[in-house]
């Protein structure tokens, strides 16, 4: 076990938020999606999408149900690789290689981005090719990479402060990766410095050089006496780790209720701007930034405020507020917003819940786990139901659309948020040590 409560590696350990956090803001949520959407659609004179069907590799489809696919397809790669993985990491000490790694993967792919360069221009259907698979590749370093970084979490301080550094770290990712996204928009935006591909291999430079100090910090774990026949080894520290979380009841259903609730929490955040970029009227770039900004900045304050109220009555109360809340934000885009300040309303408290329950999400695993050399096998458990709550959540919801319409997609949402308050409930009390 490592040495708890050392600040330098618990500092360590917050800063690879700063670093990653680039990611999802700028890959997942900004940047790339505006340009995706945007050169694979057809608008008329007034912005509406007239049309807005890609073609890859001769197959057809709409823009932001393929946008779906891709990412549902990069998040079952992670659910299958990382558990065995992660049991390999267990026994051979080499968590921090396999962080390192998959960082690596992800910061590279991202910066490879730079190469997607398409225009849609008529009612003819845009061939995107090889030149969107980085998306696909960098979307499995960002996810593999948490598996690792997350299970260091028990290891480095007790109980008692995980809710207060998983927040510390998520507050961390906004301020950072908020800075570099400021920084793009001045080079690109409003100083016509930078082509605004370039965003991508700065990207990938900020993911890579902050994440150095991460790496410098983090101890590698000692690896066991008996580190032979890894593989082997793995598949059997997956199946220990299956049967023990089998048995702890409230382990077992915290994870069912996990899998539905951030389901929808991650599919919204995937596909927000494709959302706006289609139904908002007159909606334009710069509204667009301005709202995933204050989704940012709000989401250190939803961060803190969450922390505290978890640590008052206890995270699985904390968490029930925060599913409620989205369900009523779910239901409030689906009937009400169409115009640009609406949306606006959206973001703020997107922007409240969405730090709150993450960082929430992951402290109440972490402090739910037994006292363990595994928890990287642990955390793969959780980030397998993750995943596939993924995959499920970003296919449904092209699939959706594909069938009715996008706010149909939104709409359907509520179903996985009212199942998990549903399995939230049914998790005993005696585990949370604030009640």
């Amino acid at each position: 076990m490592l040495q708890k409560e050392d600040r330098k590696i618990i500092r360590g350990w917050v800063f690879y938020d700063w670093a990653n956090s680039v990611y999802p803001l700028i890959i997942s949520s900004a940047i790339f999606p505006i340009m995706f959407e945007k050169m694979t659609s057809f608008k008329d004179a007034d912005g509406k999408t007239i049309y807005d069907t890609i073609s890859f590799f001769g197959l057809e489809f709409k823009n932001t149900a393929f946008y779906a696919y891709l990412a549902s397809m990069s998040y079952l790669v992670v659910a299958l690789i990382t558990p065995l993985l992660s049991g390999v990491a267990d026994y051979s000490g080499k968590k921090k290689r396999f962080l390192q790694f998959f960082c690596f993967l992800g910061a590279v792919s991202s910066a490879l981005l730079f190469f997607f360069d398409h225009k849609a221009d008529g009612m003819s259907p845009v061939a995107i090719g090889f030149t969107i698979l980085p998306l696909f590749f960098a979307s499995i370093g960002y996810w593999g990479s948490l598996v690792y970084y997350n299970s260091y979490l028990p290891e480095i301080a007790p109980e008692s402060q995980h809710n207060a550094i998983s927040a510390r770290g998520f507050i961390m990712g906004y301020l950072g990766s908020s800075i570099l996204l400021i920084i793009i928009l001045v080079l690109t935006q409003f100083t016509g410095l930078m082509d605004i591909h370039y965003a991508f291999p700065l990207v990938g430079t900020w993911w890579l050089v902050f994440a150095f100090y991460t790496f410098v910090r983090l101890p590698q774990p000692k690896a066991r006496k008996d580190s032979e026949q890894l593989i082997s080894k793995g598949f059997r520290e997956l199946k220990k780790v299956w049967n023990d979380i089998r048995s702890r009841k409230p382990l077992k259903r915290y994870l069912a209720s996990y899998f539905m609730f951030n389901m929808a929490v991650q599919t919204v955040m995937i596909m927000a701007t494709a959302f706006a970029n289609k139904e908002i009227i007159g909606i334009q770039t710069t509204d667009l930034i301005v709202s995933i900004l204050i989704i940012q900045f709000v989401g250190i304050l939803g961060s803190f405020l969450f922390s505290r109220l978890g640590n008052l009555i206890g995270n699985k109360q904390a968490l029930s507020i925060a599913i409620c809340i989205w369900i009523g934000l779910c239901l409030y885009v689906y009937f009400l917003v169409y115009l640009p300040w609406q949306f606006y309303i959206a973001a703020a408290v997107v922007g409240l819940v969405m730090g709150g329950i993450q960082s929430l999400a992951r402290s109440t695993y972490s402090r739910m786990l037994p006292s363990t050399d595994d928890n990287t096998s642990y955390f793969s458990f959780f980030d397998v139901s993750e995943k596939i709550g993924l995959a499920i959540g970003t296919f449904s919801f092209g699939l959706i659309e594909s069938f009715a319409d996008i706010r149909t997609s939104v709409l359907a949402l509520v179903v996985f948020f009212v199942l998990g308050i549903f399995l939230l409930m049914r998790v005993p009390k005696n585990w949370d040590i604030a009640e």
